[in-house]
């Protein structure tokens, strides 16, 4: 029996020899022999040295077998026996000094090719190397052959041409043909219409022994608008990579309870009635009620307030709060889509409704320019036709226009300059992960901050330690050491390289502290009316040690202020921006951060639709707003607002309603941010100049009918190549 049930198992083989081998020794051998791809992402490697830094914290954990970091995606892939968990392999990395974050490897691995790249990129170097060969008869053709050596040159160039528009001009086609059904224009319709009426006309041109053909204004038409448009979508794959990684970082997992077995299942084959058990440190994954067990609740994303909730049995819990202290079972009362986490999805819906209303300045252009040169270039055929009677030289008129005038500057104006920013600004940390972020970004007035979480890290900070008396500290340091708790992990950091006392007995009491002996008197470090304390408890969080029948004596604590804060604030107040401060946390907490950081705008207690509400009444006023949140309460206001950013900590909601992500804890960025965003706008709007300049001085060459195929070719390509330079200044 027992050799039969090892059989089911990869790599059991029944043999003669079985028969003296220990079945579960076997089992274990197999298991242990198993290997599992882990990643992570460590937004902070930024050199060689860390990543090698990295990969040997990663190594260095017993069970590991192969560890490599990638420098460019900032993902560490790790391949491990069975038994290593990925919270292991992240303390590792740690106490290496790296930020780092679990990643679902199967979400990342379902990620499809990016075929629309691919296949742009092909038909761009088709374009390119066809142009590039086109280009060199042309020259001939230039230099002054004539007659039947002229005529060869033009026919093998249409041999070249012919198939290549054909094949390289069909996302354009496509976008053409798309528009014109629903009855409207678009930029890829002129350009259609460019390529075909050049194409047909310098065909014409060759079968009468024409002196002029487009063939090689024809191809770097395609080239320069191919180029133009895989910058734009690189640019837009960059936001869907980011996307994927950010969702990745939701490993959504949960232990079920059934027949009194426990089970690891994913998260979307949970059901309502579920019984579910959250350990110490996990998220609660459903909406539900506590049937067993004490224990403290951190709510801070959900609600901004800093301080644990107790829980106990009959207590109604949410989805997104963390368990701090004790294990607890849970019965699920709502899952996925139907929990508090997806509450806010009308009102983020309604927000976002005003955003969806913006055009970006590519939009602008082309409203304006896809009808204007199809008049120009109708109005040039007309009036050569009617002054003329000769339907060639109106067409070939015509063609010129449409030549000169396609937008090869515009459609590089934006791709080009956003694809420099957006490289710039991932550099230091922050994904874009919409199209006209940077646009918005650089227009924003005004700034509002969340507190717990985006200005603060919501992790405790002991504030007075270092003013207890040294006894006092070690027996805090020796008491702490024994609980996970956020604040007894604050005092454990004060507490640095403290000789700690001796405590026995250590045993944590969830929702109310933890206790031991020390020097064979009762230690104890919780809640006030807890450790057997009267009167009234100190402004703000604290903690409180008592030791045997002595006085207990208060630890005060504050939320830790996030890495580049003050930065951030004073950077954008220099920028000329009014900086406002938005928590649903007590006023006191409130007050005390605002003072210390200088914002004179800021308000207390505030719910998640009066969050999104102030943000609409500031734009009402005609604020431009950039509004920095984290949590489930910011989602509304996140989506509200003009331009809006979170950190990669924050909750999944909120960072699917914002347009661009910290991927680190520093807040830094966020000025540099802003003002490569201005510079962004600025290279676009003199990148639009440029091609009117262009316009201006190249179209009545063209309607005059003095643009040959040679200059209709050097302006293109003159002005292509200044607009892309223009946009790397940028970088």
């Amino acid at each position: 029996m027992a050799l039969a049930d090892t059989s089911e198992l990869p790599g059991a083989v029944a043999c003669p020899a079985c028969v003296a081998t220990d079945p579960a020794e076997t089992v274990a051998q197999i298991r242990a022999a198993r290997s599992e791809k882990l990643m992570l992402s460590v937004p902070g490697i930024a050199d060689a040295d860390a990543m090698l830094a990295a990969e040997r914290a990663l190594r260095g954990v017993e069970g590991v077998r192969e560890a490599r970091v990638n420098m460019t995606l900032k993902r560490a892939s790790v391949t491990a026996g069975a038994g290593v968990t990925p919270e292991a392999l992240v303390s590792a990395l740690e106490a290496a000094g790296f930020e780092a974050h679990e990643l679902d490897a199967g979400t990342l691995a379902a990620t499809q090719t990016d075929r629309a790249g691919r296949e742009l990129l092909m038909r761009l170097g088709v374009a390119g190397f066809a142009a590039m060969n086109v280009m060199l008869l042309s020259v001939s053709v230039w230099a002054g052959a004539e007659g039947a050596t002229r005529d060869m040159f033009h026919w093998i160039s249409a041999f070249i041409a012919l198939p290549t528009v054909a094949f390289a001009g069909q996302p354009f086609y496509r976008n053409a043909f798309a528009a014109l059904r629903r009855g409207a224009l678009n930029m890829d319709v002129p350009i259609t219409l460019a390529i075909v009426l050049t194409i047909v006309t310098s065909l014409y041109e060759t079968i009468q022994s024409g002196a002029h053909a487009y063939f090689d204004a024809t191809l770097m038409l395609c080239f320069f608008l191919l180029a133009g448009r895989y910058l734009d979508h690189r640019t837009r794959a960059v936001a869907r990579s980011a996307a994927e990684e950010l969702a990745a970082l939701e490993v959504a997992r949960a232990t079920r309870i059934r027949g009194g077995i426990e089970e690891t299942v994913p998260q979307a084959e949970l059901v309502a009635g579920d019984l579910i058990r959250v350990r110490p440190g996990g998220r609660i994954p459903v909406d539900g009620e506590v049937t067993e067990g004490m224990s403290e609740l951190d709510r801070a994303l959900l609600t901004g307030e800093t301080l644990p909730v107790q829980a106990r049995p009959g207590m109604a819990v949410s989805a997104g709060e963390v368990n701090l202290t004790g294990p607890l079972l849970l019965r699920a009362t709502a899952v996925g889509a139907d929990t508090s986490l997806h509450a806010l999805t009308d009102l983020v819906a309604i927000a976002e409704s005003g955003r969806s209303q913006y055009s970006s300045l590519a939009d602008k252009a082309a409203k304006l320019y896809a009808p204007g040169v199809h008049i120009l270039s109708a109005l040039a055929f007309l009036g050569w036709f009617a002054g003329t009677g000769d339907l060639r030289v109106a067409l070939n008129i015509a063609a010129a226009v449409l030549i000169i005038t396609c937008p090869c500057a515009l459609g590089l104006a934006v791709p080009a300059v956003t694809t420099a920013a957006s490289g710039r600004l991932f550099r230091r940390g922050l994904l874009i992960k919409d199209a006209t972020a940077l646009e918005r970004l650089a227009e924003t007035d005004t700034a509002v901050f969340d507190k717990t979480g985006t200005l603060t890290l919501g992790q405790p900070e002991a504030v007075d330690f270092a003013a207890l008396a040294p006894e006092w500290q070690r027996l805090a340091a020796g008491i702490a050491a024994g609980s996970a708790h956020p604040l007894a992990q604050a005092v454990l950091r004060a507490a640095g390289d403290i000789d700690a006392a001796g405590v026995a007995e250590l045993r944590e009491v969830p929702g109310y502290g933890i206790e031991g002996r020390a020097d064979g008197a009762l230690l104890r470090m919780g809640r006030l009316d807890w450790v057997g304390g009267t009167g009234a408890a100190v402004q703000g969080t604290a903690t409180w040690l008592r030791l045997g029948d002595g006085s207990p004596v208060a630890i005060r604590f504050r939320d830790r202020l996030r890495p580049g804060a003050r930065e951030a604030v004073e950077g954008l107040k220099a920028q000329g921006l009014q900086v406002h401060l938005l928590s649903g946390d007590a006023e006191p907490a409130v007050r005390a951060l605002a003072e210390e950081l200088g914002i004179s705008e800021w308000r207390a207690g505030i719910l998640p639709a009066e969050k999104a509400g102030y943000v609409q009444d500031l734009a009402a006023k005609g604020a431009k707003v950039l509004m920095a949140g984290d949590g489930l309460n910011d989602t509304a206001a996140l989506a509200s607002a003009h331009a809006s950013l979170s950190p990669a900590s924050a909750l999944e909601a909120a960072r699917v309603a914002s347009d661009m992500v910290l991927l680190h804890a520093d807040l830094s960025a966020i000025p540099e941010a802003r003002a490569t965003a201005r510079r962004a706008v600025r290279r676009i709007r003199e990148n639009f100049r440029i091609a009117t300049v262009y316009n201006v001085l190249a179209v009545p060459l063209a309607v005059a009918g003095l643009c040959s195929p040679l200059i209709a070719a050097a302006a293109m390509s003159a002005s292509s190549i200044t607009v892309s330079l223009n946009a790397l200044r940028v970088r």
